[in-house]
C-alpha cells in the first residue's frame, strides 16, 4: 500500500466516524410545514445524522428534545446553532430560509431550502423532493456555492450608528406614505442624482428576482458578481436600475428635512428608522451566503420553473432551426 492509499484510508476512516450534525429551521407557524420537519428529523436520525433544533421552535413545536424519539439537540443561542453543523436544513418560504442565513451567518453554514412556500426562489428543493433531499444530504451528494452578499451601514453625523448585511436587497424607503423620501444618490464617492421618490433598492444578483424585481430592475444571473440599485416610483428624468461593479459603493443620502424621514430595511426583516441627514452605504460584503445544491439545472430553468414562463413551441438550440422574421429567413 502506498502513502497516498493509507492517506486515503484515514481520511475515509475519519469521515465516517465523524458525527455528523445538521441544523433543522422549520416554519413552525405552518402546520405542513411542522409536519414535514420532524419527519425529516426523524429519517436524518435513522442514519445516524445529530438534528439540531432551536429551543423556542422545539417550544412551538411542543416537543421536548431529550424526550422526543429519536432525541434532538437543543440550541439556546442562535448566534452558535450552527457551530459544527455540516448545512441547514430549512423547511419552508424564502423568508424562513433569509432568517436561516441571518442565524447560520457567523459560522458560514450552507443553507439547504425545502420551499413550502408560492415562489421560493432562494429553495432548492419542493416538497415532493423531501425523500431525494434526504437521500442527497446522507450520501453526501451536494454542493455548496457562495453569494455575494452586501455589508449595510447607517451614518448619522459622521458616525457609524448602524451595521447589518443583506442576501437579498437593502432598501430606503419612505417612512410615511403620504409623502415623497428626497434622497442623493451616490455611486464610488461621486453624486448621480437627486429624487424624490418612494424609496431605492440596493440589491444582489440573488435578490434581483425579489424586491428588485417588483420594482422594475432587471433579473442577474446569481453566477455575476455585480451589485443592483433600483429606484422605487422616482419623480426625475435619469431613474434607471443600475447594473455596477462589485467594488462599488452605493450610498443614499436623505435630505436634510423634517417630514423626509424613512426606513431602511434589510431583506425585509431588519429595520432602522432614518432620520433627516442619515447616509447608507452598500458595499460586497466580505463573507458570502453559503446555498446548498442539490443539481446543476441552468438558472433558465429556475426562472422558467418558479415563475410560470410559457417556452411553448421551443425546439431546442441544437436544431439550429431557421426563424422567419418579416418574411425572410435567418439562420
Amino acid at each position: 500500500m502506498t502513502d497516498a492509499d493509507a492517506d486515503a484510508l484515514n481520511v475515509e476512516s475519519a469521515e465516517s466516524t465523524a458525527v455528523r450534525r445538521v441544523l433543522m429551521l422549520i416554519h413552525t407557524g405552518r402546520e405542513e410545514a411542522r409536519e414535514v420537519g420532524l419527519a425529516c428529523a426523524k429519517s436524518l436520525a435513522v442514519h445516524g445524522i445529530v438534528v439540531r433544533v432551536l429551543a423556542s421552535e422545539a417550544a412551538d413545536l411542543g416537543i421536548d428534545p431529550a424526550a422526543y424519539e429519536p432525541e434532538l439537540e437543543l440550541a439556546t443561542d442562535e448566534a452558535d446553532a450552527s457551530r459544527d453543523c455540516e448545512l441547514a436544513l430549512v423547511i419552508g418560504g424564502d423568508g424562513t430560509i433569509l432568517r436561516a442565513a441571518e442565524i447560520v451567518q457567523p459560522h458560514r453554514t450552507p443553507v439547504l431550502g425545502v420551499n413550502l412556500g408560492h415562489v421560493g426562489f432562494l429553495a432548492e428543493a419542493e416538497y415532493d423532493d423531501v425523500e431525494s433531499t434526504i437521500e442527497a444530504i446522507v450520501q453526501r451528494r451536494y454542493t455548496s456555492e457562495d453569494r455575494l452578499a452586501l455589508e449595510v451601514s447607517v451614518y448619522e453625523d459622521g458616525q457609524k450608528v448602524f451595521r447589518t448585511f443583506a442576501v437579498n436587497e437593502a432598501s430606503v424607503e419612505k417612512a410615511a406614505r403620504e409623502r415623497m423620501l428626497e434622497v442623493v444618490v451616490e455611486i464610488d464617492g461621486r453624486p448621480l442624482s437627486r429624487w424624490g421618490c418612494d424609496g431605492v433598492v440596493c440589491a444582489t444578483p440573488t435578490g434581483s428576482t425579489a424586491y428588485n424585481f417588483s420594482a422594475g430592475g432587471p433579473v442577474v444571473w446569481p453566477g455575476v458578481e455585480a451589485l443592483l440599485l433600483t429606484p422605487i416610483s422616482a419623480h426625475a428624468l435619469f431613474a434607471r436600475p443600475m447594473v455596477v461593479a462589485p467594488t462599488s459603493v452605493l450610498a443614499v443620502e436623505v435630505i436634510s428635512r423634517a417630514d423626509g424621514v424613512g426606513v431602511l430595511w434589510c431583506d425585509g426583516r431588519r429595520s432602522y428608522e432614518l432620520g433627516p441627514g442619515a447616509r447608507i452605504e452598500v458595499t460586497r460584503g466580505v463573507e458570502p451566503v453559503r446555498l446548498v445544491r442539490l443539481h446543476q439545472a441552468p438558472f433558465t430553468d429556475r426562472l422558467v420553473r418558479k415563475f410560470g414562463l410559457s417556452v411553448e413551441g421551443w425546439r431546442g438550440a441544437a436544431e439550429r432551426r431557421p426563424f422567419r422574421m418579416n418574411g425572410g429567413e435567418n439562420a
